[in-house]
């Protein structure tokens, strides 16, 4: 524990957040199902990122960064929170997007709105942000500033301890409720967030698989991923890493990412006309639309703990 807590952190999430039953969804279900509402962060209007955030920019503010560089695509909710959470500290951000400019709405609205600089990388790739990112990071350096660069999703070790530290919160909560989850599922973007719970879940014995439903990448590159940073941030820390695989769910990333899919919408109506909570149509929604899936099939015991990740401005897109 000594090792955590050694690690810089400022306070910019509500925490803990809720965890909540939902018994009018877990009927319709046909499984018990508990809601960690981590969408109730408190920055902006809350995320799964927020978590992150904590530990990188208390790792740029010890370094004298002023500036921070990362990016994603023009409705990232993780480039959004990061320039609130960079502006919160009183630092400027330079969100780097791919593909062609478009007029802001959504996420990226809301970062113009906190002075946050938008940039695009005129491809459609979504790697080409990476590159962007060191360009501008070296030109911000050649103009005298100190830039904190960040790739896509806040994917490293240090972001990777906002959900290790949020395993440890879950664990008191469910001693708390005296609720012992077999499973505990979530919607797995750049990988880092599952890495947080799956190295948390091991070090603390929780007892239950962390299961990740990708709404991006292919099952084995995430399998790698969430293995790399998990074993990461184990070390930074010096806890054992984890034995077991990672778990991941592939078949729901619909038309793209980015885009919603019509079994995603159907599982967050599913979820908003049962618990009167609203799942993001790009990452939870599809994370649900998984767990329903798997458990028409027979894959899934409860109880189940679900991650809502956030992501409220992406409810008001069409795509």
């Amino acid at each position: 524990m000594s090792g955590l807590l050694s690690q810089p952190r400022v306070r910019l999430a509500t925490l803990p957040t809720p965890l909540r039953p939902a018994p009018r969804l877990s009927a319709a279900a046909g499984v018990e199902i508990w809601l960690k509402r981590d969408d109730l962060t408190g920055l902006g209007l809350g995320g799964n990122k927020v978590r992150g955030l904590e530990f990188l920019l208390a790792e740029a503010q010890q370094q004298g960064c002023d500036c921070l560089v990362t990016g994603g695509g023009p409705g990232s909710n993780w480039a959004m929170l990061a320039a609130l959470g960079a502006r919160n500290l009183g630092m400027d951000s330079v969100l780097v997007c791919y593909g062609d400019p478009v007029p802001p709405s959504g996420n990226m609205q809301l970062a113009t709105m906190a002075g946050a600089q938008v940039r695009f990388t005129g491809d459609p790739d979504r790697a080409s942000v990476d590159g962007a990112i060191e360009e501008i990071t070296a030109e911000l350096g050649a103009e005298g500033r100190r830039p904190y660069p960040v790739g896509r999703g806040g994917a490293t070790a240090t972001g990777a301890l906002g959900y290790l530290t949020a395993g440890l919160e879950l664990a008191g909560q469910l001693d708390e409720l005296e609720l012992a989850p077999a499973q505990l599922w979530l919607a797995t973007g750049s990988c880092g967030t599952q890495a947080g719970l799956w190295a948390g879940a091991a070090w603390q014995r929780s007892g239950y698989q962390v299961i990740g439903v990708t709404v991006s990448r292919p099952v084995e590159e995430c399998v790698a991923r969430i293995g790399r940073l998990g074993r990461e941030v184990a070390d930074r820390i010096g806890i054992p890493a984890p034995t077991c695989p990672p778990c991941v769910l592939g078949g729901h990333i619909g038309p793209g990412y980015g885009r919603r899919s019509p079994e995603g919408d159907a599982a967050a109506a599913l979820v908003a006309r049962t618990e009167g909570v609203f799942l993001d149509p790009i990452f939870a929604a599809k994370a649900m639309a998984g767990l329903l899936a798997a458990n028409r099939r027979g894959q899934v015991t409860g109880p189940v703990v679900f991650l809502v990740s956030g992501g409220a401005p992406t409810l008001f897109t069409s795509d």
